[in-house]
């Protein structure tokens, strides 16, 4: 499954820094609630709770990764919705794997403007070569076949 060896792989490139990659963590922003496929965040979660104790502030996410669903409305809730909300809530890198665009793509988002809701950077790249994420804590972590692959 794409989404264990994109946390296997993240994971291995975070090993000795501070964040780290998770699977099935709430993220947090003005009372709504987003569970990506895999987030970077510090390693010391208690820093990032939210008020309610839901999941984790949004503020202190470094980065979310989705895996397009299948399905009409799980497209558009990956490509659309969520990345409205991310970029409102200032999350700095979005990375979306879609089998379902052409042959397959990874998008790396970056800068985001939470006024708009929109991220300025939208690096698309096919499957078969490499997406690198450019800054953060994940700086230089490729999204390649290794992770893609059927």
């Amino acid at each position: 499954m794409v989404a264990n060896r994109l946390r296997q792989a993240s994971g291995a490139h975070l090993a000795d820094g501070g964040h780290a990659a998770y699977q099935g963590l709430t993220v947090i922003h003005h009372r709504k609630a987003w569970t990506p496929d895999l987030v970077i965040a510090p390693r010391d979660l208690d820093e990032l709770s939210d008020e309610e104790d839901l999941g984790v502030d949004a503020s202190g996410v470094a980065a979310v990764f989705e895996v397009v669903s299948p399905g009409r409305e799980a497209r558009s809730r990956d490509r659309e919705r969520k990345r409205r909300a991310y970029a409102r809530a200032g999350i700095p890198l979005y990375v979306m794997i879609d089998d379902f665009d052409g042959e397959g793509t990874v998008s790396v988002l970056t800068s985001p403007n939470p006024d708009k809701a929109v991220y300025a950077d939208d690096h698309r790249v096919p499957y078969g070569s490499d997406a690198v994420v450019p800054d953060g804590p994940a700086k230089g972590f490729a999204i390649g076949e290794a992770i893609t692959k059927p």
